[in-house]
């Protein structure tokens, strides 16, 4: 369903269980940024209704995510730690049509949210699978779902704003560079993605 090119490393869990103080951090601050991402583009693109109309309860869920993740950590005895930068969103975000129209940058943007949430969906799996913690294998089942739909709101919302051909080969462009972002960055300790 996720269609993403390159799966992640199997490795990717058992190192996250290990780090779990800094999986759970990222993961907070990726929660935040999902959030920030989808105020800014509402901010950005007023015009269009349906970004408004569909990226609104997303917001406030991503927030509500951001507070699960952080009642995780403090559940642990963790405390949340500095955000990192992240490589992998700046990345993508290097995908970006340069010079094109506001439209494509719009579906351009659109389909990175697409590939983060199928990543993070892809990872929540992972550790749902995967985790010891019984509470935290079943938050992350919980949260997996969450993000498939999140993933499918993206995608559409780009097939409204330009033809459905165009949109899926710019996805299909889109997958086959993030997998090679994924190859290229290897599996890193204590990031979510």
């Amino acid at each position: 369903m996720l269609h993403l090119k390159l799966p992640t490393d199997p490795r990717w869990a058992d190192i996250a269980e290990k780090t779990l103080e800094d999986i759970l951090t990222d993961h907070a601050y990726c929660e935040q940024k999902a959030a920030s991402t989808c105020i800014s583009l509402i901010v950005e693109y007023p015009d269009y209704e349906k970004i408004v109309e569909t990226l609104t309860p997303v917001v406030t869920e991503e927030w509500q995510h951001f507070e699960q993740v952080l009642a995780q950590i403090r559940k642990r005895g963790f405390k949340l730690g500095k955000q990192r930068k992240d490589e992998y969103v700046v990345a993508l975000n290097q995908l970006i049509t340069k010079g094109g129209s506001r439209e494509q940058r719009l579906v351009d943007k659109l389909l990175i949210c697409a590939l983060i949430e199928a990543r993070s969906c892809e990872r929540f799996k992972m550790l749902w699978q995967n985790i010891a913690d019984e509470e935290l294998s079943q938050f992350y089942y919980e949260l997996m779902a969450s993000e498939a739909g999140h993933y499918v709101n993206f995608i559409e919302l780009a097939r409204e704003i330009m033809p459905r051909p165009v949109v899926d080969a710019r996805w299909q462009e889109f997958l086959k560079a993030e997998a090679e972002i994924i190859e290229t960055l290897g599996v890193r300790e204590g990031k979510m993605h």
